[in-house]
């Protein structure tokens, strides 16, 4: 099998960064076909759902449908999850589609828990990373919600979103949303000493874990961690966590573990599979089906082995 073509048999959202990050593709080439994303495939449907008020399914964090009083409901369709998705695609920042849709929700979304604009975050500091991720992305004021990340840790130096009512040893889920927000933000050159250092001791967290890991028992942490998930929302695994390192550009031989994890879950055709659904109404599947090889997962990995095989070239 011929694993480019067949990556290249699917949505603009993955074509697009198959030919920049794998096929090796002229920049003319990319950017013709990132422009496609905004309108064409999955990432025009999503931003055909819009609202007018600026919010996807009527809600910020969860759609408007869903049940307060069922706090460990999860759903997708809402509009933190879908501005994830559409940076996920890779939809460009500066498409009239996507500058049009995100000045609808720094001007008018704001958060349920006491009415913040939508890029300045909360208190949770997995949403918070998600939100300066995305500030980052698209080129939005995500100083506050920096600010928050970096004054919000724990004493082992990364996050809990349920620090707020007791907790007081991190999340690799917290964490990883934290990391990610932080570094992308950092990248961006609007950090500050305070924020480099957040996401120095959250990485820290991750590495000294390999991962997956127990500090206290080298325990494998959660089975969860080590299966392939696509889209991740809120939740860490290996591929998500390296994918982290790889975009900072940050090899550590702490990682080696789950470089070999991810290396050996290729199939024969060295395609990966998607392990792990992370279940919730979505706008639609994007593709994959559980257990069955993944476009998405194929890419994500194919583009960490390569980013780590050629620090030891």
């Amino acid at each position: 099998m011929d694993t480019i073509e067949w990556l290249l048999d699917s949505d603009p959202s993955i074509r697009w960064q198959v030919l920049r990050d794998l096929a090796g593709a002229s920049d003319e080439t990319v950017a013709a076909e990132r422009d496609r994303v905004a309108t064409e495939g999955w990432g025009a449907r999503l931003l055909d759902a819009q609202g007018p008020d600026g919010r996807w399914d009527g809600g910020v964090y969860r759609p408007g449908w869903a049940q307060e009083d069922r706090p460990f409901f999860d759903a997708w369709t809402a509009t933190h999850f879908t501005l994830q998705q559409l940076a996920d695609f890779g939809v460009d920042p500066a498409h009239p589609r996507a500058l049009e849709a995100v000045s609808h929700v720094r001007d008018h979304v704001r958060w349920d828990h006491a009415g913040e604009p939508y890029f300045e975050g909360e208190t949770e500091p997995c949403i918070n990373g998600v939100v300066l991720a995305l500030a980052a992305y698209f080129g939005q004021d995500g100083s506050n919600a920096a600010a928050t990340l970096a004054g919000g840790r724990l004493d082992d130096g990364a996050w809990n979103c349920w620090a707020e009512y007791g907790a007081r040893v991190s999340s690799f889920h917290s964490t990883i949303c934290a990391v990610e927000g932080l570094g992308s933000w950092n990248a961006t050159g609007r950090g500050d000493t305070a924020t480099a250092d957040a996401q120095r001791t959250g990485e820290e967290y991750l590495l000294a874990r390999g991962l997956f890991r127990r500090l206290s028992t080298g325990e494998v942490a959660d089975p969860r961690m080590t299966m392939l998930s696509n889209p991740v929302r809120w939740f860490h695994d290996i591929l998500r966590g390296l994918e982290h390192f790889r975009a900072v550009d940050r090899r550590d031989p702490r990682l080696a573990e789950a470089v070999a994890l991810l290396r050996g879950k290729a199939d024969a055709d060295g395609l990966w599979s998607l392990e792990n659904r992370h279940e919730g109404p979505a706008w639609f599947d994007f593709g994959d089906n559980e257990g069955m090889p993944s476009r998405w997962i194929t890419l994500r990995a194919l583009r960490v082995l390569r980013w780590w095989d050629a620090g030891s070239a």
